[in-house]
């Protein structure tokens, strides 16, 4: 199975990264997890992108808040599908992080999800990997499955309750 690479432009961006990474575990699909910032480290963020798919990386996720470059950086050095998370940051509440995420010009795309939205973006990686992965399309399959039975049974919690 092929591999994905999390890249987040700060360690102030873990908690949600950590929520991507409790998805991939749980699916049991294989990542790797670097610091790299499309400002302070533009090299080694190009390294590893240009890189990514001869290392066995099939999607690359990128968590950025603010100028939230990091995404953009990324897509520009690789032709894998990259997932941008925009992160809230301390003066838009993540609006500038998520414009800056998902107005990419022309032939660079980043897949965009939610303002701190970590899980989504390891769930959507994990679909993108199970169009040639059977295996993981069914634990996909299993997971909507068992969320929606979460949901109807808090629908019976709160209809026997009021």
């Amino acid at each position: 199975m092929k591999k994905v690479g999390i890249i987040m432009g700060s360690d102030s961006d873990l908690p949600i990264i950590e929520k991507a990474v409790d998805q991939l575990k749980a699916l049991e699909i294989p990542y790797e997890v670097h610091i790299y910032s499309a400002h302070r480290t533009p090299v080694e963020a190009k390294e590893f992108a240009s890189g990514a798919r001869e290392a066995g990386f099939g999607v690359l996720i990128a968590a950025a808040g603010m100028a939230a470059h990091l995404a953009g950086a990324i897509a520009a050095n690789t032709t894998l599908p990259v997932i941008g998370i925009p992160c809230k940051g301390p003066v838009f509440d993540g609006m500038d992080a998520l414009l800056s995420t998902v107005q990419m010009p022309t032939g660079i795309p980043v897949a965009t999800v939610a303002v701190n939205g970590g899980a989504n973006a390891a769930l959507l990686a994990a679909e993108i990997l199970s169009v040639s992965d059977e295996e993981l399309a069914l634990k996909l399959n299993e997971k909507r499955k068992t969320d929606a039975e979460k949901v109807l049974k808090k629908d019976h919690e709160i209809a026997a309750k009021l």
